[in-house]
């Protein structure tokens, strides 16, 4: 039986990916650099200062990385506190208390920042749902390195086979691929050039679980 769900955040709660975008770009065009869409579906899935460790390598930026991470950031808590229309992704909102009502434990794992994690999680008042929080920033090594989902793990009232991730990113669900955690693939129409297919379900709307099927796929494990 499954007692654990493991949530990616940005895409599988709530869509910051256009903010986050907005932010990054924006920044680009300020260091006039050229980071094409395909470049930057790579990105997706890794914490902000393995993108700009990455971009600083690329494009031999001699700007310090901080700074960097300082810039995007401030970009995007400005456009963050000022977009109206964000709201949790459709369905989720119901599965989660759907899942918090039937007793299953709900960590979030994401590769975003723990401030930007608080402001979603303070906005939609979800603390009262989930009893762990991972950043992304923690770990020296984005996904797909499995670092963050081991983690996870080791919070889990369960044993790992007990535990499922939700991931919307060929990143994310290979590195719950390398912690050897069951996963779902979210297939959301705000994450773009992403393959799922490794993913061990797929789904293409939360409507399609509940806490009764969740707990129910140990057989599929």
């Amino acid at each position: 039986m499954i007692k654990t769900v493991i949530f990616d955040m940005d895409g599988v709660i709530v869509d910051t990916e256009p903010v986050h975008r907005y932010a990054y770009f924006n920044h680009f065009s300020e260091l006039n650099i050229d980071v094409t869409d395909e470049m930057f579906a790579t990105f997706t899935g890794n914490s902000t200062r393995n993108v700009f460790q990455k971009v600083k390598d690329i494009f031999n930026l001699e700007h310090e990385v901080e700074n960097l991470i300082q810039r995007k950031r401030d970009i995007f808590n400005d456009a963050f506190d000022s977009k109206q229309d964000l709201f949790l992704l459709d369905g989720v909102e119901d599965l989660i208390k759907d899942l918090h009502q039937n007793g299953i434990q709900l960590i979030v794992a994401s590769s975003a920042s723990k401030v930007t994690i608080e402001r979603v999680f303070k906005r939609f008042k979800l603390h009262q749902y989930f009893s762990d929080i991972v950043s992304g920033e923690d770990f020296p090594k984005s996904k797909p390195h499995p670092a963050i989902f081991e983690h996870a793990v080791s919070l889990s009232i369960a044993p790992k086979h007990e535990c499922i991730v939700i991931e919307d990113s060929a990143n994310g669900i290979e590195a719950s691929i390398g912690a050897g955690v069951f996963c779902i693939g979210y297939n959301s129409e705000h994450s773009k050039l992403q393959d799922l297919s490794k993913a061990d379900m797929i789904i293409n709307h939360f409507n399609e679980l509940s806490a009764e099927k969740i707990k129910n796929l140990k057989s599929t494990i």
